[in-house]
């Protein structure tokens, strides 16, 4: 067996790894890099491989560093079957061809400005075309349901109660090792989640477990409890209310969005915040919660007791709820004059109606800028969480007036204690541990904890590195 890494290596972006054993290869994830502008350009534009060479693709969950390059992969030639659950493939239907329309609008942007400087134009990476034809190749497989997906090659998805849909991924491997023939399971955590989370169940443990991919988001670091978040929230909004201020919650679409609605609706339910009203401007968002609505079995029991009732008891169409659909719509949003909570893609402010929110408000001393989930280095919601003073949006300096905040018990992902006990629980160790999808002080941590469980043969890799198992 071969291992490869070519994404999300010492990095939270890009997943992307490679697994060729009896003579076939197959892909687990295949996301886009996010960060810095140049760089995440060239990383996006092109393949490392040739994609005709891969046979399967194997997805995790629908969050475009893990899905994002599946349609240039099929532009380039892939005509394989891409494995998910049911609820991943709904939700690339909507954030797969999202991704292209702003990559497509990205391109006629940077274009234009080529123009001026007599510059050529540049092409996306792929089209709103290209993403409906990767759709084609889905195929969708329910938790723990085995399937044989190719020669030798076996998968099993489980819960991994990070977002709707999300999965870790077990593939049992047979090959001829001294003319005997050998089974081992390679386990690939994706990205997991966190107990008592809102709307999606808990995540579950592996069966098995005799080579580990994992992911190490938050190696080093404590998540606070769930509850608190909650508190939190509900402290930001009755300052923000006092205030006469607006709230504007950078969220990503698909599970932040979600979660924070979730708890507005139980916050305002309870009396404990006012009744403000509550805009998602997120064509996306809009469009993935009707999607939720389509999965109950990916929830735990509250949300789905509460989805049994209509009216004030939806967790996602309260009465203070609006969804905005047009870009007219969002662009009202400017004139609001009363307190109000905007959420609003895209959760790490690279793009999205978020960036016209921040432009309008960021100098306004009564407008507080929360956020409820990672922010990856570069990014300008990394910049304004480390306290910038000054910030660009849209190519023109703004000064950072209004007040910045984050609850980081939102995230989606199981911190360094919440990690190992869920890699703690499979029976027996694991003989080989790659340790992925973390910036480097993170991985590195979480090499150390691995090492604590007794698992012996723990590696950190660099992007494109090789392993002979």
């Amino acid at each position: 067996m071969i291992l490869q890494f070519w994404g999300a290596a010492q990095t939270v972006t890009g997943s992307m790894h490679l697994v060729e054993a009896n003579g076939v290869r197959v892909l687990l994830d295949c996301g886009l890099f996010q960060g810095k502008r140049q760089e995440s350009r060239s990383l996006n534009a092109e393949m490392p491989f040739n994609a005709k060479s891969i046979d399967a693709i194997v997805l995790s969950h629908a969050h475009i560093d893990h899905s994002g390059k599946l349609p240039l992969l099929v532009k380039n030639g892939f005509d394989g079957s891409i494995y998910c659950t049911s609820a991943t493939r709904d939700l690339c239907s909507a954030m797969l061809r999202d991704s292209a329309s702003l990559q497509e609008a990205d391109a006629r942007f940077v274009s234009k400005l080529n123009r001026r400087q007599g510059l050529p134009p540049i092409e996306p990476p792929y089209t709103v075309q290209d993403a409906t034809a990767a759709l084609r190749l889905f195929q969708t497989v329910e938790y723990r349901r085995p399937i044989q997906i190719l020669p030798g090659m076996r998968l099993t998805f489980r819960n991994a109660g990070h977002i709707l849909g999300s999965a870790t991924v077990a593939l049992e491997i047979t090959e001829e090792q001294n003319g005997k023939s050998v089974t081992r399971t390679l386990a690939f955590t994706g990205d997991v989640g966190r107990k008592g989370a809102a709307v999606v169940r808990d995540p579950d443990s592996f069966g098995r477990a005799d080579i580990l991919i994992t992911e190490s988001t938050y190696g080093g670091r404590s998540h606070e409890p769930i509850e608190k978040a909650k508190e939190k929230l509900c402290q930001i909004v009755n300052e923000t209310a006092r205030n006469r201020g607006l709230l504007i919650i950078p969220a990503f679409a698909v599970g932040r969005t979600q979660d924070v609605v979730y708890h507005l609706h139980e916050l305002m339910d309870e009396k404990r915040i006012p009744a403000l009203p509550v805009y998602v401007d997120s064509p996306l968002a809009t469009n993935v919660t009707e999607i939720f609505r389509q999965h109950p079995e990916c929830y735990d029991e509250e949300t789905h007791e509460l989805l049994l009732h209509d009216g004030q008891k939806d967790p996602f169409g309260f009465s203070m709820l609006k969804y905005t659909h047009s870009a007219d719509d969002s662009k009202k949003l400017n004139g609001i004059r009363e307190p109000a909570i905007i959420i609003s893609a895209s959760g790490m402010c690279e793009g999205g109606r978020v960036l016209h929110h921040l432009r309008n408000h960021i100098g306004d001393r009564n407008t507080t800028i929360l956020f409820v989930g990672y922010q990856a280095e570069d990014t300008l919601g990394r910049k304004l969480m480390d306290g910038e003073k000054h910030v660009r949006i849209y190519g023109e300096e703004h000064a950072v007036v209004a007040k910045v905040e984050a609850i980081e018990g939102y995230s989606a992902h199981a911190d360094e204690k919440e990690l190992l006990e869920f890699i703690g629980a499979i029976p027996g160790r694991p003989e080989h541990a790659f340790v992925v999808h973390g910036e480097p002080v993170a991985a590195r941590a979480m090499a150390c904890g691995l090492k604590r469980l007794a698992i012996e043969n723990v590696v950190i890799p660099v992007r494109g590195q090789r392993f002979e198992i």
